[in-house]
């Protein structure tokens, strides 16, 4: 019999990757107006369904080209889920969801070992979180002891199990989405685990044009919702040379003592302030942002273009005291950017 935890077992299952993914080594990176392009094929795919969230759709671009993941908090019925299928549809690579509930078990979410009567081996068998794109949905509505089986995850790209770590697939990105309306139902998410999300936004409900356009895709039942017509636009390895092209983004050392500055204010000024992890998905956004404007090199106008959804939801303050928007709004505001 097998050990589950002997890494020469059949447990040991090192980089599991959908066959779409293929090998990413020797990409190239696009030309930042090629990537600029790409990511506009992409939004403009998800505004054919996600209809009047422009500025949202943005954001999670920027998210995904950033190698971060996005938390999406609203009140239900405005499409986070729908935002979040859309996304992954638009690019051709394997997507999964999960749906948080309070029974949820950490092995639901990372995978578990079974033992095989036939070969008397342990076998592992890998859980939603395999996957390019995986769906959070309703995360606090599960205790935090569950929500902690994505803390490594998100962090270093890989589950360990029974004492095995296994690689997820490149590119891997989460997005959730959070319920705010239930407090009586619902778990706070750690702050380790915010702390994880390079950016967290709101949708908000569309304007009564927009409502009007919805309602009439949606009003005939044969038509089916347009998220399942979507076609993808991108294969994960335009996404791979994509986030190659970000990572190539020029931040010269005055704009990395910029975002410090703004860091180092927020910690001056709430009771906990933004983690070098926040000032490295700031600069990542940034970058991110910058070849979306078809730029190979960040501008102030880009950190501060990023900011607010990436730094706010790290700020905890008293209470009583200014909220977290106040003390970033302020930063802004106040710390030179030429130092």
């Amino acid at each position: 019999m097998t050990d589950p935890t002997d890494p020469t077992g059949s447990a040991n299952l090192r980089n599991p990757r959908d066959p779409n993914e293929g090998d990413p080594a020797d990409l190239p990176p696009f030309d930042p107006s090629e990537a600029a392009s790409l990511a506009e094929e992409v939004i403009d795919a998800v505004e054919g369904v996600i209809v009047g969230h422009r500025d949202a759709i943005e954001d999670v671009i920027v998210t995904v080209l950033a190698r971060g993941h996005l938390l999406i908090e609203d009140v239900p019925g405005v499409g986070k889920t729908t935002l979040a299928k859309a996304i992954a549809r638009s690019f051709d690579a394997s997507f999964k969801r999960v749906q948080f509930t309070p029974d949820l078990l950490p092995s639901d979410v990372t995978g578990v070992n079974v033992f095989n009567q036939r070969t008397e081996r342990f076998d592992f068998r890998p859980g939603p979180v395999f996957a390019t794109f995986v769906l959070g949905d309703e995360i606090n509505r599960a205790p935090p002891k569950t929500q902690s089986a994505l803390l490594e995850a998100m962090e270093e790209r890989q589950v360990t199990t029974d004492g095995v770590t296994r690689a997820l697939p490149d590119p891997f990105c989460v997005i959730a989405t959070q319920n705010d309306v239930e407090p009586g139902q619902t778990y706070e998410l750690p702050v380790a685990e915010l702390d994880r999300f390079t950016k967290k936004i709101r949708l908000g409900y569309p304007g009564t044009d927009e409502e009007v356009h919805m309602l009439g895709r949606m009003v005939d039942d044969h038509a089916g919702h347009p998220v399942e017509a979507l076609e993808p636009v991108a294969s994960v390895e335009d996404l791979l040379r994509a986030r190659r092209t970000v990572a190539a983004v020029e931040a010269t050392e005055s704009l990395r003592g910029y975002v410090a500055r703004i860091a180092s204010y927020t910690r001056r000024n709430a009771t906990l302030g933004v983690s070098p992890r926040g000032s490295l998905a700031l600069l990542r956004a940034a970058q991110a942002r910058a070849v979306l404007n078809g730029r190979d090199y960040v501008i102030p106008d880009d950190v501060q273009r990023e900011a607010l959804s990436v730094l706010v939801h790290r700020i905890r303050v008293e209470s009583g005291e200014t909220s977290g928007r106040q003390v970033v709004v302020e930063a802004l505001d106040r710390v030179d950017v030429e130092g």
